[in-house]
C-alpha cells in the first residue's frame, strides 16, 4: 500500500537495535514466527534460547521517519508507519470488535544480525517473530529480501506490511489471552498452532481492508486504498510462507502432521476474510477442521 504523502507516522512505536557482533544461534525458526519461552506451541526452541557471549547493543528511535512520504521511501520509516497505523487500528478495533482491553506492545525493533529479546538471543535466521514475555514485534528487515528470493513472494510494501499486521495480530492474541490457551504442545492441519498463525494472518486482512479509514491525529488517512495489485502481493506473502509450500522446497516432500502455521491456501484465504469480513470473522477457533 502506499502511504499518504502528508500522513503523521512520527507516533509509530518503533526503534532500531544494533549490535556490534552478532552471535551463535543454531537452527531458525522458519518465517513469520511466534516467539514463546521454552515452547512455540510444539517446536523446539533450543537453539533459539542458547546462550552465548553477546556485545552490548545500542538502541536508536527512528526520529528521521515523520511522513508518509518517508514511509514511501525508506522500508525503515515504512515499518514506522505500518506500526503507527496498526496501533491506530487496533485501539479502536481490539475493544470494539473482539472485547478485548487493548494496551501497545511495549516495542517493535528492528535489528540487523542478532538480537536480546525477553524470549532469548535470536539471530536473522529466526525470521520475524513476536515475543510475549517482552510483548515486542522483531524484524530484521533484509528478511524482506529473502522472502522474495528465497520464499518466492512477489514482494512489494503490502507484503512487507503484511509481516509486520501478521505479528501484531500475535500481539492482540496475547492480550486477548488466546496465545496462553493455545499452548497445548501439538502440530498438524487442525492443531491451535495452525488455528493461532491463521487467526494472526486474518488479523492483518482486517488491518489492511480498513487502513485507508485509519487516521492519524490531523485526521489524514495513513494509507490510500489498496489496489489489486497491492492485495495480491499481500496474499504472494502469505502463500510463500505456507507449510505445505515451505516443506516441498526444503525436503521435497509435504509433512501435514508437523504443520505449524498453515497451507499456503489457507493463509491466503483467511487473510482474504479478515480483508473483506473484519476481526469478528476471525474466529479460527471456533470452526471444525474441515472450515479451517
Amino acid at each position: 500500500m502506499t502511504f499518504n504523502p502528508n500522513a503523521d507516522i512520527s507516533g509509530g512505536k518503533t526503534s532500531k537495535r544494533g549490535r556490534n557482533t552478532g552471535i551463535a544461534v543454531g537452527g531458525g525458526l522458519g518465517v513469520v514466527a511466534l516467539v514463546i519461552i521454552s515452547q512455540l506451541l510444539g517446536v523446539d526452541l533450543t537453539g533459539l534460547l542458547g546462550g552465548g557471549a553477546e556485545e552490548p547493543t545500542t538502541d536508536s528511535s527512528l526520529e528521521q521517519c515523520l511522513t508518509g512520504q518517508d514511509a514511501n521511501e525508506r522500508v525503515d520509516c515504512r515499518m514506522q508507519g505500518a506500526s503507527a497505523s496498526l496501533e491506530e487500528y487496533w485501539e479502536q478495533a481490539a475493544p470494539a470488535d473482539l472485547g478485548v482491553a487493548y494496551t501497545a506492545p511495549q516495542d517493535f525493533v528492528l535489528f540487523t544480525q542478532s538480537v536480546s529479546t525477553g524470549c532469548g538471543a535470536a539471530t536473522s535466521a529466526t525470521g520475524p517473530f513476536y515475543c510475549p514475555p517482552d510483548q515486542t514485534l522483531y524484524v530484521d528487515v533484509t528478511f524482506f529480501d529473502e522472502l522474495e528470493s528465497r520464499f518466492g513472494s512477489s514482494g512489494g510494501p503490502l507484503a512487507q506490511m503484511y509481516v509486520v499486521a501478521h505479528e501484531w495480530g500475535h500481539h492482540v492474541q496475547n492480550l486477548a489471552g488466546t496465545l496462553e490457551a493455545a499452548q497445548d504442545g501439538q502440530t498438524g492441519p487442525t492443531s491451535n498452532s495452525v488455528r493461532t498463525e491463521l487467526q494472526a494472518d486474518c488479523f492483518a486482512g482486517a488491518w489492511v481492508g480498513d487502513a485507508a479509514q485509519t487516521r492519524d491525529d490531523q485526521g489524514v488517512p495513513f494509507l490510500q486504498e489498496p489496489t489489486a495489485a497491492e492485495v495480491a502481493d499481500a496474499l504472494s506473502a502469505a502463500a510463500a510462507v505456507g507449510d505445505d509450500r515451505i516443506q516441498q522446497a526444503a525436503q521435497g516432500q509435504v509433512t501435514p502432521h508437523t504443520f505449524t502455521h498453515g497451507t499456503s491456501e489457507q493463509r491466503q484465504r483467511w487473510f482474504t476474510t479478515g480483508y473483506e469480513q473484519g476481526p469478528t470473522a476471525c474466529d479460527t477457533f471456533g470452526v471444525d477442521g474441515s472450515q479451517l
